[in-house]
């Protein structure tokens, strides 16, 4: 499929956008899957949150974030009241169906004029990592930019020495578009920033090989999967 066209001038140029835009900014509402609850984060997700994070005793999920570990309950409530007062980054608590807080991501560099947004500040605890519910969780927040809001691009970035960061997004569908050297400086260090993106042409079949693999015939008696996520197409 081409993605120029030549103009009156001879000139290579983009193709024209269909649909209306802006794009609306996403609803800070709950989405709801079979394994998880996203829910607005609220203060009332900081002890939970505080809890499940403490198993990871060595801190080692917080090494690529841009602040924590979480010194003490206190300053989990602190950073979840700022957090449920932000619009971008947009924070959503990543519960299991009864409630329990497990982690948090959120939408940012939220861009309805261009039909953009990025998924990040993407903090599993031990008791979610490698889980169907944790898949299940990136796949209702790419529905809702995709399916309910009409976005046309959807981005992932990390730190480009984040080796599991980026085995995520590229087991999700997403593409690797390249390294920005020297983005940022977290933590008083450097970080060159991996960017990836699923836009929307490829919603459909990364959409159907998630939902293919989240599908409960998927999945035996004991919660191990039958077919790989990267088996699937």
């Amino acid at each position: 499929m081409s993605h120029n066209r030549i103009n009156d001038l001879g000139q290579p140029v983009g193709l024209p956008v269909g649909g209306s835009f802006p794009r609306p900014r996403p609803p800070h509402a709950p989405l709801e899957g079979r394994l998880v609850r996203l829910e607005p984060l609220t203060p009332s997700h900081a002890a939970g949150l505080y809890e499940a994070f403490a198993e990871d005793t060595l801190g080692r999920n917080w090494t690529y974030l841009p602040r924590g570990p979480f010194a003490d309950l206190a300053d989990a409530e602190h950073w979840a009241a700022e957090a449920a007062q932000s619009t971008d980054p947009l924070f959503f608590a990543i519960c299991t169906p009864e409630g329990t807080p497990l982690g948090f991501c959120s939408y940012l560099r939220i861009d309805p004029a261009n039909g953009v947004i990025e998924v990040g500040n993407i903090h599993f605890a031990p008791r979610l990592q490698k889980q169907a519910a944790a898949t299940e969780a990136m796949y209702l927040m790419m529905s809702r930019a995709f399916d309910e809001l009409g976005y046309r691009r959807y981005e992932w970035k990390c730190d480009a020495l984040n080796t599991p960061s980026r085995r995520a997004a590229q087991r999700l569908g997403f593409k690797y578009e390249g390294t920005f050297r020297q983005a940022v400086i977290v933590k008083g260090r450097n970080r060159d920033t991996a960017w990836f993106s699923i836009i929307d042409e490829e919603w459909p079949t990364v959409k159907a090989r998630l939902e293919a693999w989240l599908a409960p015939e998927n999945f035996a008696e004991d919660g191990t999967q039958r077919a790989a996520l990267g088996s699937l197409g």
